[in-house]
């Protein structure tokens, strides 16, 4: 390679995840050559990014294959929400099983390290509570959440074939609830989901009692384990869980935001989706010993952030009604 800098892929950079990891790259000096087909993502999350010199936006496809000569890649091309990737089942098994073939294919082509942005999901609804890397997870493969769970669990047996196979430097994580600015407004999401209807003072839509717990990691936090995960040595390659191992109940959680809102919403109980997870925490030993990485972000604090941000959003839909009606 003849340039001086690292030159990085982010599939789905401009999404919620992928947008702050491009910032925090570009940051670090890296070239940044963002793809998206901005199904999920939007021009919103990285509009202030276009202009700097080491960042290139292209919409793309990752079910379709990409020619780019670069030293890293990070994997996260495909729709995270059960709203947004039930809503097109085929094409969310195609994003991850496709994406991940033409991604190790570039990977393997130009000898660049990548990495999977994988997720909990692969654990199903688990039987094993804390989630260890070790479990194999209790995933239903025919249900409406098996385009996303099986995709993914795909994904992870392609990269680590193209490892043992091609030897392509590989990086799996596996990724936890998340949360912060730049989420979707209607992705369906727990925490986007309460903070929209507690701004507005709507009934907080919880499903069952409410009781099923989850643990939620701010996005600054993710994102830095991230880049400590690409930044091991080509021994380390996961699978390794990223996020937080603090539990929540979602009836606290909606309880929280009601009190940090100064909302006057009600919760209101609706019954339980299909195959949703009672439980959900990660075991993040690994990424303690292996990266040097755990969460350093109070839930409070980033729901201060996150609230802010959707605050500032809403604000900007009412006095454009024409943008808030193509959301």
């Amino acid at each position: 390679m003849y340039h001086a800098n690292k030159r990085v892929l982010v599939t789905g950079g401009a999404g919620f995840l992928g947008s702050h990891l491009c910032e925090r790259l570009l940051e670090s000096g890296a070239e940044v050559i963002c793809v998206d087909n901005f199904f999920t993502g939007t021009r919103r999350n990285v509009e202030h990014l276009i202009g700097h010199k080491r960042f290139e936006l292209v919409r793309h496809d990752v079910c379709f294959p990409l020619f780019v000569e670069v030293d890293e890649i990070y994997n996260l091309a495909c729709p995270a929400s059960p709203i947004h990737y039930q809503h097109d089942p085929v094409q969310t098994t195609k994003t991850s099983v496709h994406g991940a073939i033409n991604m190790l294919g570039l990977a393997k082509r130009v000898r660049a390290k990548i990495f999977q942005a994988s997720t909990s999901e692969v654990y199903g609804d688990p039987s094993v509570h804390p989630q260890p890397e070790e479990y194999w997870g209790n995933v239903n493969p025919i249900g409406p959440r098996s385009c996303y769970d099986e995709g993914k669990r795909c994904a992870e047996t392609l990269f680590f074939d193209y490892n043992r196979q091609h030897k392509v430097r590989i990086k799996v994580a596996r990724i936890f609830n998340t949360y912060g600015p730049r989420m979707h407004p209607n992705d369906g999401r727990v925490v986007s989901n309460f903070i929209v209807q507690a701004l507005q003072n709507q009934d907080i839509s919880v499903y069952g009692a409410g009781e099923q717990t989850r643990s939620f990691c701010y996005v600054d936090d993710l994102v830095a384990g991230f880049m400590k995960l690409m930044a091991t040595g080509d021994d380390v390659i996961g699978p390794i869980n990223l996020g937080n191992p603090g539990e929540f109940t979602i009836r606290q959680l909606a309880e929280l935001v009601i009190e940090l809102t100064g909302s006057r919403s009600r919760i209101v109980e609706f019954p339980l989706p299909q195959d949703d997870p009672k439980q959900r925490r990660p075991v993040i030993e690994k990424a303690k010993a292996q990266l040097g990485w755990e969460p350093k972000v109070h839930l409070r604090e980033g729901l201060g952030k996150t609230i802010a941000y959707f605050d500032q959003l809403l604000k900007e839909n009412d006095r454009s009604p024409a943008v808030a009606a193509s959301e």
